[in-house]
């Protein structure tokens, strides 16, 4: 199967998708909107390939600036929804085109840049790349004073009868800048909804996140919002040493082979290696259902202890068990009513 796609192949569900997609971009549709009922019959898709990927500018670890190889590794990957960082911007003057729209025309995606601002000199750019149609797009300011201007792509795609909200993002060096900027992440889910937006299925937060030191770093507010992460070494390519990339996802879906492609070609076309993962829905979870209240793991693992004990036999210890349970549970919702930032 010839998995690099071009505009000319594209199917033409795609084409109709394009179509709305260029017709609506300045009124976001809405979920029951006629239009993607043609394009998206009410369905939902078993699995669906994700991926996030620094793409260092489309120059390899051999200091050559080669689009093609960056698009040859995302046609490899073949992700409905593909995460990009440090897209370049193209400036007047400049002979290089613009590398989002050539990585779109090459994998017969769409771009989405969520008009945020961008970093390092403002000569960088965050854009995810995707095949199903966009209701609604955004951005949220990630800077803080004192260093380099940040921002994170949030968006809704419709795919089958869900709507997924992706956060693509890039955080800063600096452990202070990260932890803050993880915040106003969670801010921004937690925050009400515009009128043009509709409630999400399912929330995706990916992106490079630099946090090198696990769990104990800065991005602590998104492990106990969305759950723990699959920190795969991505950094650098040609021997990765650091899980700096991330994919978060909360409980109404699920990550299943999360992975990090070494290709060869990867490894060449950028000092980092793309993450990869499959998202798929749980069957007990209908599209319109509210996300279920997250429970940390001593609350299941007590929960866990419950249901093996013989309740004839042992039911003082279970009784004390589900005691210890509530305790924990009710100082965990305390916990999350209590002010993330400092």
């Amino acid at each position: 199967m010839n998995r690099g796609r071009c505009c000319a192949t594209r199917p033409p569900s795609i084409e109709r998708a394009a179509h709305f997609y260029n017709n609506f971009y300045k009124k976001p549709m809405k979920p029951d909107d006629p239009a993607l009922g043609v394009l998206h019959p009410a369905r939902k898709p078993a699995a669906l390939r994700i991926a996030t990927y620094n793409i260092h500018r489309c120059v390899g670890v051999d200091r050559r600036y080669d689009p093609a190889r960056v698009a040859a590794v995302l046609s490899e990957i073949d992700a409905g929804i593909a995460c990009l960082q440090e897209v370049s911007i193209r400036r007047r003057g400049e002979q290089r085109g613009d590398q989002a729209s050539i990585l779109a025309e090459a994998t017969g995606s769409r771009v989405i840049s969520g008009g945020g601002v961008g970093y390092y000199r403002r000569r960088f750019r965050n854009a995810i790349l995707t095949r199903f149609p966009v209701l609604a797009e955004s951005a949220i300011d990630l800077t803080v004073a004192g260093f380099a201007p940040r921002s994170a792509i949030d968006a809704d795609l419709a795919i089958g009868d869900r709507i997924v909200r992706v956060i693509a993002t890039h955080f800063g060096l600096s452990a202070a800048e990260r932890r803050l900027q993880a915040n106003r992440v969670i801010a921004a889910l937690a925050a009400p909804l515009p009128a043009m937006r509709h409630p999400a299925s399912t929330v995706l937060v990916m992106g490079d996140l630099n946090e090198w030191r696990g769990r104990s770093g800065g991005i602590r507010a998104l492990e106990r919002r969305l759950g723990p992460s699959f920190a795969a070494r991505t950094f650098p390519s040609f021997m990765p040493v650091l899980a700096l990339d991330r994919i978060y996802v909360d409980e109404r879906a699920v990550l299943e082979e999360v992975e990090v492609y070494r290709s060869p070609l990867a490894r060449l076309a950028s000092d980092h290696l793309p993450l990869v993962a499959t998202l798929s829905w749980d069957p007990g979870f209908a599209a319109s259902d509210a996300a279920p209240e997250r429970e940390g793991p001593r609350v299941k693992w007590w929960k866990a202890r419950i249901a093996a004990k013989d309740g004839s036999e042992r039911a003082p210890a279970a009784r004390f068990l589900s005691t210890a349970a509530t305790f924990l549970r009710s100082h965990q919702e305390k916990r999350r009513a209590m002010p993330t930032g400092r």
